[in-house]
């Protein structure tokens, strides 16, 4: 754990699963992205994390995204590897003291199944008293998605909230929370938000799949799954010299080998400092 201003701030391993390291690294040869992250396995996937964000105040129980779910089809766990034996998000919750009910508000970086599969259980939303937060951008995208990112999106595990009137619809970056501001980039897909919790000079950056791992930070390697690949490249081109310039602590959502790093400036581009382990 870490304090940023009024806020605990811990990671919360939700599962590991494997994507397609072709597809996690879009144009960027496999030689040269196993050198920056890890080998794939005899089905070409590489280890992946589902980390979510978790903000304690005396007011308020923030998480930040939700992983995976357990009620995907054995036949779709298979093919992303999902596996749940070492963290589940409620497994994590429990060892930091939060049970279901303590959280007040989850916010939803965007509603891809990895992102937003744990927000809803068998019995109903995983979180009953907790308001749940996503752009209205990206929701709108999210109900009539491409041929290229419909597979990303499973309505069981959002439009349930919906419905219930407990998802609250957002219109561009605002601070949402005292010293927790939302920002929008639109190179992964339309309207994701980013999160920074922001005190004086500390900052605590969650970029989701921005950068999902810290191999991502340069600016070439974006992913297959990007919808919009040259906007990403533009939009790292400007938070990235921020987030040095400034130290910000950055949390890879996905990163299976590391929670978060501080980037610097290398000679022929950003590099990682030393690894940072909040929880």
């Amino acid at each position: 754990m870490i304090s940023v201003g009024r806020y605990s701030v811990d990671v919360v391993e939700t599962c590991r699963f494997g994507l397609d390291g072709g597809a996690m690294f879009g144009v960027v040869p496999k030689t040269l992205w196993e050198r920056v992250y890890t080998k794939a396995d005899e089905k070409n996937r590489i280890p992946m994390a589902a980390k979510a964000l978790l903000l304690r105040s005396d007011e308020q129980t923030i998480l930040v995204d939700t992983g995976n779910s357990p009620l995907m089809s054995p036949k779709l766990q298979e093919i992303y590897g999902i596996d749940f034996s070492q963290y589940t998000l409620q497994g994590s919750l429990n060892a930091l003291g939060v049970q279901p009910s303590d959280v007040t508000d989850v916010i939803l970086t965007h509603l891809h199944f990895d992102h937003s599969g744990g927000a809803m259980s068998a019995d109903g939303p995983t979180f009953p008293n907790a308001m749940y937060y996503v752009q209205r951008e990206h929701y709108k995208w999210a109900l009539n998605p491409t041929e290229k990112d419909r597979a990303s999106f499973m309505p069981e595990f959002y439009q349930p909230i919906v419905d219930a009137g407990k998802m609250e619809f957002l219109d561009g970056a605002d601070e949402l929370f005292p010293d927790v501001y939302v920002d929008l980039v639109h190179g992964h897909t339309r309207a994701l938000q980013t999160v920074r919790v922001v005190d004086g000079d500390a900052c605590v950056f969650y970029p989701a799949d921005l950068m999902p791992t810290g191999a991502h930070i340069g600016i070439p390697y974006g992913m297959g799954y990007d919808n919009f690949p040259l906007t990403t490249m533009e939009e790292k081109k400007v938070i990235v010299p921020q987030a040095i310039a400034e130290k910000w602590i950055v949390v890879f959502e996905h990163d299976a080998l590391r929670q978060a790093a501080i980037i610097e400036q290398g000679e022929r581009g950003p590099v990682l400092g030393s690894d940072i382990v909040i929880t």
